[in-house]
């Protein structure tokens, strides 16, 4: 009699990438309902998962502390546990190092990653205009289920939509306005224009992480109105994705909260500076729109990622994205 099978998704990235990876949690659970599924993130992504009825057990790799002496931890927990499949959705060395060292009886991950070649399975990793990550991390389990991508889902618990109540006695929207990445991140005082401009009806909650709170307050300042509320660092992820689900709208940037509206399908308007829908990280919930600059810019976009300043001095990118584009996605 067949045992039913053991799986483990290797997401040491971003919170982002974590977010978007819960899509191949969805999709094995889906084939293989009775699977053992268990996941490997870095340490203070794990409140993501926290809830998730598929998953068996999340693995901790501190990479701050000791960060190849916890790996070594982790090969020898990894190793005994047999796995089926180790699936690996980085192209790094560290986590490729483990993937082959993992002593499962197959492994997969993208061929971009240097220890590919002792996976068992080396997949094509594309940046193309019609696909976006879910559907490249699915290609990873492809073989084995489908090409159809599931999309991403967390799972807030009653007490994290209990917590948020409080804030949920009025029409709102949430707006996250930071992000790691100077030119992914919506200039203040646009936002700040944008805030001026709303309907007196709804509340405004500016969210963020602990260390967003100086540049979100400054927002919150700048704008003056007691409807604009500060609890950047105050709420987990799963609370903040409860209370992203109840709002009227949620405006993000290129970032980690465009991924948890759309994990809880959330009512999304992303807007993307910098960077282009087209790399793949746009919007997933059933009401999003992507926003962008109108006009044309040769030098957009400068680059895969997010960088610290605009190369050329202009961030015309995010300037010249109008205030009316964003008004138009506030409900009647």
């Amino acid at each position: 009699m067949n045992q039913p099978p053991r799986f483990l998704i290797v997401q040491t990235a971003f919170i982002g990438d974590v977010i978007l990876a819960t899509s191949l949690v969805e999709k094995l659970h889906f084939h293989f309902p009775d699977a053992t599924i268990d996941f490997l993130l870095r340490k203070g992504n794990e409140g993501l998962l926290k809830n998730n009825p598929h998953l068996n057990d999340v693995l901790i790799w501190d990479k701050k502390n000791g960060k190849y002496r916890d790996l070594l931890r982790l090969i020898r927990l990894i190793r005994p546990r047999r796995y089926d499949k180790v699936i690996n959705l980085q192209r790094f060395g560290a986590t490729g190092l483990l993937t082959a060292l993992s002593g499962a009886d197959e492994t997969v991950g993208f061929e971009k990653n240097p220890f590919s070649r002792f996976f068992t399975y080396g997949i094509d990793h594309r940046i193309a205009p019609d696909i976006h990550e879910i559907n490249r991390n699915t290609e990873l389990v492809s073989w084995f289920t489908n090409h159809a991508a599931l999309k991403p889902k967390l799972y807030p618990s009653p007490g994290d939509f209990e917590r948020i109540k409080p804030y949920q006695t009025k029409p709102y929207i949430c707006l996250a306005p930071t992000s790691v990445w100077f030119t992914k991140q919506y200039p203040e005082e646009k936002w700040m224009d944008f805030l001026r401009q709303i309907p007196p009806s709804l509340t405004v909650y500016l969210l963020g992480a602990p260390s967003d709170s100086e540049a979100v307050e400054r927002i919150r300042q700048g704008v003056g109105s007691e409807r604009v509320v500060n609890l950047s660092g105050k709420l987990s992820f799963l609370e903040s994705a409860a209370l992203m689900k109840g709002a009227q709208m949620n405006y993000v940037n290129d970032s980690a909260p465009l991924h948890l509206a759309s994990a809880v399908n959330a009512p999304t308007t992303a807007i993307f500076c910098s960077t282009i829908p087209q790399f793949g990280f746009g919007p997933l919930a059933d009401d999003s729109q992507q926003i962008e600059i109108e006009e044309i810019l040769d030098c957009r976009p400068c680059g895969l990622h997010g960088r610290k300043k605009c190369p050329l001095g202009h961030f015309q990118c995010a300037y010249g994205i109008r205030t009316e584009q964003l008004m138009q996605r506030l409900p009647t």
